[in-house]
């Protein structure tokens, strides 16, 4: 039997953005109906590839002259998910929101509240999950062949420079993009928060090396806690400083028995295996990282994510990351940040709370953010 495609209309169409049209456009069983974003589709350079679908400056006018939406896609920057997502709960849409949920766990909560009023689903995108060594982790953890967890370290040291903090942008902004916790590696404390479950007892040194002219927050840090299931000891290592390109991002398990370790630039290979009475199985390839040129991102997975929501909406799957675990991980960010060098540290660097609303002149001036939103408000973008 033929089914109907289910509609996609996506705000916000950047990098990731253009990941997702791709990803929609090559699904049989979903339909790309419609984009809105504030710049032009020649500016977006997508004119082309995307010349016969409607396109929008207002979220408000997509959503009233296209009524056959049924699921749209929130990317656009970090500090505007929940407004733009709110706006499409509002109209019956279900949303499929890129990381991270909000940049609040205020934010995120009335996320979850609207849906639930309006009987819509949230969709959080992390699609780290899919790669085969998260799989595979969450298989050996939950089924108990690790036995009790003891030890968990998550090293996470990318380059982020001038690059990529781009003058007149809103990456390095407090405001729209949160921080590197948020931006960078939210898809790493996901799995963290998939695999072992909440966390406690949490302490934070934060620094900022080189990038006080490119951002207003940390851009390195160290974080320690307890987990609240089985009372293991964990430790997020992250830095955005390191030079010319990404060097790892991996995690460390330490437990009763055995130890694993899985690394890579993008926790992608596993390197270390040794566990009692277990013979390591042969996984599937994992899929590349997200491409941006001068940087690169976490596993290239999106077309999981819209397979997810399409299989969700014909009732034949559940959420992979639900609306409930994006609100976890916004409120465990927000614990590390609050409590932001309550350890030990040489550094006098409390970079977030020094830094918001403040720019130096090398820095993204809050007045250029501040006309983007009016100018977004305008067009109904927010």
């Amino acid at each position: 039997m033929n089914k109907t495609p289910i509609n996609f209309a996506i705000v916000g169409c950047g990098h990731i953005g253009k990941r997702h049209a791709e990803m929609i456009s090559r699904n049989p069983e979903a339909n790309l109906v419609a984009i809105a974003d504030l710049l032009s589709p020649e500016n977006l350079d997508i004119e082309n590839s995307y010349a016969d679908i409607p396109f929008f400056y207002s979220v408000d006018q997509m959503l009233e002259e296209i009524p056959e939406i049924e699921v749209v896609v929130i990317s656009t920057p970090n500090g505007l998910h929940a407004t733009h997502a709110l706006r499409c709960l509002n109209a019956y849409k279900h949303v499929v929101i890129e990381k991270p949920l909000a940049l609040s766990k205020a934010d995120a909560e009335k996320l979850i509240f609207k849906a639930l009023h309006v009987n819509r689903n949230v969709f959080s995108v992390m699609q780290n999950r899919y790669s085969p060594p998260s799989v595979w982790l969450k298989q050996v953890v939950s089924d108990g062949t690790l036995g009790k967890i003891f030890m968990v370290q998550i090293n996470c040291f990318w380059n982020r420079d001038g690059r990529y903090y781009k003058a007149k942008n809103w990456h390095g902004t407090m405001e729209l993009d949160g921080g590197t916790l948020y931006t960078q590696f939210s898809h790493f404390l996901d799995i963290m928060f998939w695999l072992f479950g909440d966390i406690k007892n949490i302490q934070s040194r934060l620094a900022c090396f080189n990038h006080a002219n490119l951002t207003q927050f940390e851009d390195s840090g160290s974080i320690s806690f307890e987990f609240c299931d089985g009372g293991g000891m964990g430790t997020f290592n992250f830095s955005t400083s390191v030079f010319d390109k990404n060097l790892e991002s991996s995690i460390t398990i330490i437990a009763e028995k055995g130890s694993i370790k899985v690394g890579g630039q993008y926790m992608n290979e596993v390197e270390y295996c040794h566990v009692k009475d277990y013979t390591m199985p042969v996984l599937a390839a994992t899929n590349p990282a997200n491409d941006y040129g001068a940087f690169k991102g976490s596993a290239a997975n999106h077309n999981y994510v819209v397979e997810n929501v399409v299989n969700v909406l014909r009732n034949n799957d559940t959420i992979t990351t639900n609306a409930m675990e994006g609100f976890k991980v916004v409120e465990i960010i927000e614990q590390m940040y609050s409590v932001e060098n309550s350890a030990p540290t040489a550094f006098d660097n409390n970079w977030r709370s020094k830094n918001a609303g403040v720019s130096s002149k090398e820095l993204i001036p809050m007045q250029v953010v501040k006309k983007r939103k009016e100018l977004m408000m305008l067009m109904g973008l927010l």
